[in-house]
């Protein structure tokens, strides 16, 4: 590489900044590789090799590009299935020190070439940009990294270190003249949702972001929930379980809110050759915090027909949020309702929350009359659904007559999701 330097794209703003030769170092360090708990296997054992590549040197006020490169995952693909081309997707975190502190949120496309059955995981490179902001030595270090697996179903393993992690770059800061802001750093590099990036920014000072945005007051009204991973346990004849990143986002509408909620794209296979307008999503939003009950948001049914077998994405859901209580509220995933309507009765399948979910989001609230505290709000853009003060959603003919007359089981399917291997007990298929 030439002494004039990489040109490093500043985000979103299309200008070019010239800096330093990029630098290469290698670390190691031991691994430990959590599956999804529906899985019902062990923690994967294994060691970590990254290579990070950031500028050698940069000045105040520049933006610059991160790269974090697996040249080893910490374990293989085992010796039971195949993963198809661009189905992986990791994410990961880099420690940022020394002169700054903070996280830096890396990620990488859904991008990866067929790994065959016991061989290394192949996994493309994540990228993040970091925003300097005073002048010293900003220290880059490797942490936890996830990765995500969208056949058949959208999957996590979470990894993370289990020894001192060695510094993987460091960038030597000098004061340009660009604006300090007391020492703090930030990052972006995006959150995903639905498999793609969500080109946000992240600012850091003095430790990471934590999850949730807080907000209610000083004529904000946008405010963005963090994304949570959510493992839903279905009743038949839906799939035993699904597992999904969710989001939660309000915008203020007078003294309420109008929730739209997200999910990752791919939650589910189709269970079987489905026409437009056969499938619906809906969910009871959990309160918690100071206000207490659900809010139900819905979404619309699929507008365009679904294969069987192919992953199936769910358009946001989409509700009203009427506070009924004053202080700090949060939101967080609850009961997902799929309905299937095949021209005679609806099929409706709740699928519970499994185990403790994160808040998506928390807003300072001041109650108003009519409000939620206790019960349920009912909002969304269509009907299907039924919701209660307990978080869950009214069990309506899941497993009546017609329900197994429609549907009926297709065989299981082997899933594997990093270092991990389970069992999927699967939807249904249509008999006619």
């Amino acid at each position: 590489m030439s002494a004039a330097g990489v040109a490093l794209m500043l985000g979103g703003a299309g200008i070019m900044l010239a800096a330093s030769p990029a630098q290469a170092a290698e670390v190691s360090f031991k691994t430990e590789c959590i599956p999804p708990a529906i899985s019902g296997m062990p923690p994967v054992q294994g060691t970590t090799q990254v290579r990070i590549t950031a500028p050698a040197e940069a000045k105040v006020g520049d933006e610059v590009e991160v790269v974090w490169k697996t040249v080893e995952a910490a374990s293989k693909n085992p010796d039971v299935i195949d993963l198809e081309k661009d189905t992986v997707k990791p994410t990961g975190v880099i420690k940022v020190g020394g002169a700054a502190s903070g996280t830096l949120n890396m990620e990488g496309p859904r991008q990866n070439p067929p790994i065959p059955k016991n061989s290394p995981m192949v996994l493309p490179d994540m990228k993040g940009k970091l925003k300097l902001e005073k002048a010293g030595e900003i220290t880059l270090t490797p942490d936890k990294y996830n990765i995500n697996v969208s056949k058949p179903m959208s999957t996590d393993t979470k990894c993370s270190p289990k020894e001192t992690v060695a510094v993987g770059a460091t960038i030597k800061v000098t004061d340009g003249g660009g604006g300090s802001s007391g020492g703090s750093t930030s990052t972006s590099g995006g959150s995903t949702s639905g498999g793609s990036t969500s080109g946000g920014s992240t600012s850091t000072s003095g430790g990471s972001t934590s999850g949730g945005t807080s907000g209610g007051g000083g004529g904000q009204t946008d405010f963005m929930g963090k994304e949570v991973a959510v493992q839903f346990s279905c009743q038949s004849p839906g799939p035993a379980n699904i597992t999904s990143k969710v989001t939660i986002n309000a915008q203020k509408n007078g003294g309420g809110y109008d929730l739209t909620v997200k999910t990752a794209k791919g939650v589910m296979d189709s269970p079987a050759p489905l026409p437009a307008g056969a499938l619906k999503p809906s969910m009871a939003v959990k309160l918690g915090g100071a206000d207490s009950g659900t809010v139900k948001v819905e979404g619309p049914a699929n507008a365009a027909p679904l294969e069987q077998g192919k992953p199936v994405d769910l358009p946001d859901m989409k509700g009203t949020y009427k506070p009924g209580a004053t202080g700090k509220s949060t939101l967080s995933p609850g009961t997902l309702t799929i309905n299937v309507s095949l021209g005679g009765s609806p099929i409706v399948i709740p699928c519970q929350v499994k185990g403790t979910v994160q808040a998506s989001l928390e807003l300072d609230t001041t109650k108003q009359e009519g409000g939620a505290a206790g019960g349920s709000t009912a909002g969304g853009t269509s009907s299907g659904a039924s919701s209660s003060s307990g978080g869950g959603l009214a069990e309506t003919g899941a497993e009546d007559d017609g329900a197994l007359r429609a549907l009926a089981l297709v065989a299981g399917t082997v899933i594997l999701l990093g270092g991990a291997v389970f069992t999927f007990t699967p939807w249904a298929r249509l008999r006619r």
